[in-house]
């Protein structure tokens, strides 16, 4: 009934990710044959996906790549290509459409989608490339695991530093007022002062973090919270004016 060619065009469809009912729609061919075609005439000849090179924008992927390996994660479609996850507070809706800016800068054409979650918003990107533009992906957890930047990245992360620091900032950092208390003229006042956060299990993680704030000349210290050096702090009055300069709180 279908020739190959309409068989093909059906077939790549779904490999791209679509539902049967999506591509039924789309095709006016039904979802049994569609299946059947899938399942019993597979594999088709295919022309493998072609490599789409580097990043489209360098400066949204050093943030993207921040954002990812504080809340990211890719995970393999059922049948074929990758979903890229980046997790969003609610709290700062900014944050979520800069992700979503990010991800469309550095791989236009992709589409997007949101996932509402507890607490949080999924910004979710399908690709066959993601691990490619991520090599960082690897079977368990990202603190389970060794986390080093390929060449190409760290010559993108030196390019663009404080971008990478924003998008580890924006994932897993913040921006706090601390205070204390001191004698002022035989007084006791009250003091604040504005601090930066950055807290990840990974070690590696935060290495490149700290790598990158001493190539920007931002003093940094290592805070032991219940035993674990969880915490990078940024409390010098110096370093704190370059981080609001350049990467500031959330929002």
């Amino acid at each position: 009934m279908y020739d190959v060619s309409t068989r093909k065009r059906a077939l790549a469809l779904v490999a791209q990710g679509r539902s049967l009912n999506s591509v039924s729609r789309e095709t006016g061919i039904s979802r049994s044959a569609i299946r059947s075609w899938h399942e019993r005439l597979a594999p088709l000849p295919r022309i493998a996906p072609r490599d789409p090179g580097p990043p489209a924008d360098n400066e949204a992927y050093a943030y993207l790549l921040g954002l990812y390996l504080g809340d990211g994660c890719i995970s393999a479609h059922p049948r074929s290509g990758y979903y890229l996850r980046i997790a969003c507070a609610d709290a700062w809706p900014g944050l979520i459409q800069e992700c979503a800016d990010a991800i469309v800068k550095v791989r236009p054409g992709v589409r997007l989608s949101h996932a509402q979650k507890q607490g949080c918003v999924a910004v979710t990107s399908y690709s066959q490339h993601w691990p490619t533009i991520f090599p960082q992906h690897g079977r368990g957890k990202k603190h389970e695991r060794e986390i080093a930047l390929e060449t190409w990245q760290q010559a993108l992360v030196d390019a663009h530093p404080w971008e990478f620091v924003r998008g580890l900032i924006h994932s897993d950092g913040c921006r706090i007022t601390n205070w204390t208390t001191r004698i002022v003229g035989g007084e006791r006042k009250r003091y604040e002062y504005p601090r930066y956060f950055f807290t990840n299990v990974s070690a590696d993680i935060r290495r490149l973090f700290t790598d990158t704030l001493d190539k920007l000349g931002v003093e940094w210290t290592r805070c032991t919270r219940h035993g674990n050096a969880y915490n990078i702090s940024v409390a010098r009055k110096a370093s704190v004016a370059l981080m609001d300069a350049h990467v500031g709180p959330k929002y």
